[in-house]
């Protein structure tokens, strides 16, 4: 994990090697950095942050399999980690039980992979950028869902 700081980002900064559910580690350890990070920083720079973050976690994504000889490696968590952050950044103000359902959701969304989060994990496969883009793209789209949820939510 240290011989390359890619590596260090691209695991989560070491919740990723978790030998039970890393996905859900992962995104434990970025709701807790959200709630960190929002303490200094305005909706603006947390958006900044996130989009920064997106194109650092697909070159890190990509590096890590690569490295690692794995397409999509189970302990390669910062694409929960930048989903988890967007699903909160778009939903919050809300208290700990409406972020506890936004985080079971996305967990939802990420592990069962019902449509259209399955076709999203299915359109890029493989190594190099293409693979990188595909291990952070499926959580993304499962944020999308995550959040379109919990509008309809609000909504009703």
């Amino acid at each position: 994990m240290f011989s390359n700081p890619l590596h260090l980002i691209a695991l989560g900064f070491g919740s990723g090697l978790s030998r039970v559910a890393p996905g859900t580690v992962g995104t434990a350890w970025g709701w807790l950095a959200f709630l960190v990070l929002q303490l200094w920083l305005t909706q603006a720079q947390m958006g900044i942050v996130i989009a920064v973050s997106i194109v650092v976690g697909w070159i890190a994504c990509t590096v890590t399999a690569k490295n690692m000889r794995v397409a999509d490696p189970g302990s390669i968590v910062w694409d929960e980690v930048v989903a988890i952050w967007i699903v909160l950044w778009l939903a919050m103000p809300m208290g700990f039980w409406g972020q506890l359902v936004a985080f079971g959701l996305f967990r939802f969304f990420d592990a069962v992979k019902p449509n259209p989060v399955k076709w999203a994990d299915q359109c890029f496969k493989g190594f190099g950028w293409r693979g990188g883009f595909g291990i952070m793209f499926d959580d993304l789209v499962a944020a999308f869902c995550t959040l379109l949820v919990i509008a309809v939510w609000r909504w009703i």
